[in-house]
């Protein structure tokens, strides 16, 4: 296979995967997600093996779709499934060789809806259904669930294990619920669809900062439900934060990979359109009767997008927006940043006695962007023998290599400023 049809079956794997699995487990039911998986893993493979230059199909897609289906019935006959299935197989015996485009865009568009909930059910613990989503709905190995999720492919392994021992046994219904009981489904599927960007928008594995994949594969899901459920505006107000600091992708990271500080970040990379679009999921998002921590964080975001310049930007609204959103949701992180955005409204002296204060908190004890951050300030005042001590600090609570690279070169950047003077 030449490099060219390998990047395409590397390209599919992660677009058609999720789409794939969530269409025969719709065959199989959820009882085996597992069968569903493995059918899709051969599908893939059998690309692999058979494309070549000359013969990668017209429609890579709707190749993928015939040969999984017709693995599906020949499983479901020699398992002997086919009671129940007769419908089933009747279509994918009627199947042309081209998938048919309705079958494309409402079958699997539906069979993915379900499959979000299935992963979502709120019987299964969050770590859980952010596991299953991984791997179910956006194709990751264990492998990378394990380092999304900062743990390992042990642990991840047993956690898939029980989870779908819990949708069997339980027999969790494949479907799209309805009322009460559509809302409180949501609410789970939101959680684990803004832990899946955060991950990816702040990666704490790798080489890089931002795994793309991860965040393009959370905006991808919560768009799909967006279109079904366009009046729930807490969905709008999470999809308007992904797309707000997906606009930023560019412009967090330089031409060598290392991280651009915010305030530094030249703003003409921004991606205006993903902007535009986020701001218009936050004005659908609006409301007199719901808020909620996304429409906290969206306000934060639109903030910063429409700031001409960092130095311009209304800090005291932001602020404002901390204070609300920690008293939504208290948490010692968001006490963080209000200590950050203090040095925009009262100097860095009095965020430092902020951050002095935070640094008794056990739950930042072993959060490195704390002393980081103390470094950055004692740096910008030019107190670079305590700034050195910070920053080593940071560096021992084990940041992703990126971050290590950042604060390796924030303290040579305080050495040489020493021997300097």
């Amino acid at each position: 296979m030449s490099g060219k049809s390998k990047q395409l079956v590397e390209h599919l794997f992660r677009t058609e995967y999720g789409k794939l699995v969530a269409s025969l487990t719709r065959i199989f039911g959820t009882s085996h997600i597992q069968l569903a998986e493995d059918i899709v893993q051969e599908t893939l493979i059998s690309a692999l093996n058979h494309w070549s230059v000359d013969m990668v199909p017209e429609n890579p897609t709707g190749w993928l779709i015939q040969v999984a289906k017709r693995k599906a019935l020949n499983q479901l006959k020699r398992d002997k499934m086919i009671q129940g299935h007769l419908k089933t197989m009747q279509l994918v015996n009627n199947a042309s060789t081209e998938a048919d485009p309705v079958f494309i865009h409402d079958e699997i568009e539906d069979s993915q809806l379900r499959m979000i909930f299935t992963c979502c059910h709120p019987s299964l613990t969050v770590e859980s259904q952010i596991a299953l989503t991984l791997k179910t709905l956006c194709g990751f190995g264990v492998r990378e669930v394990a380092n999304a999720l900062l743990t390992n492919e042990s642990t991840i392994n047993k956690r898939l294990y029980r989870a779908k021992i819990s949708i069997r046994e339980s027999n969790l219904p494949y479907h799209i619920p309805h009322g009460k009981e559509l809302n409180n489904r949501l609410e789970s599927v939101c959680l684990t669809l803004y832990l899946i960007f955060n991950e990816g928008y702040n990666s704490t594995i790798g080489n890089s900062i931002i795994q793309k994949d991860l965040c393009l594969e959370a905006i991808r899901l919560a768009k799909l439900l967006a279109n079904r459920f366009n009046k729930n505006y807490k969905l709008c107000a999470l999809l308007a934060l992904m797309c707000l600091h997906a606009a930023r992708f560019d412009a967090r990271i330089d031409n060598k990979g290392a991280i651009v500080l915010f305030e530094d970040q030249d703003r003409s990379l921004w991606n205006n359109d993903l902007i535009n679009i986020g701001m218009w999921y936050l004005k659908l998002s609006i409301n007199h009767e719901t808020l909620s921590a996304f429409h906290i964080e969206a306000n934060i975001a639109a903030q910063h997008c429409m700031a001409e310049s960092f130095e311009s930007t209304d800090w005291q609204s932001i602020y404002e927006q901390y204070e609300l959103l920690e008293k939504i949701k208290p948490n010692p992180v968001i006490r963080l940043n209000l200590a950050i955005i203090q040095s925009k409204l009262k100097g860095i002296k009095s965020s430092l006695a902020m951050l002095d204060r935070l640094s008794n908190n056990k739950a930042l004890r072993n959060y490195y962007l704390l002393p980081a951050t103390q470094g950055i300030f004692h740096m910008k005042l030019a107190n670079y023998a305590d700034a050195i001590t910070y920053f080593l600090q940071a560096k021992k609570l084990k940041p992703s290599l990126t971050e290590a690279k950042f604060i390796e070169d924030k303290l040579q950047a305080c050495r040489d400023l020493l021997s300097s003077n």
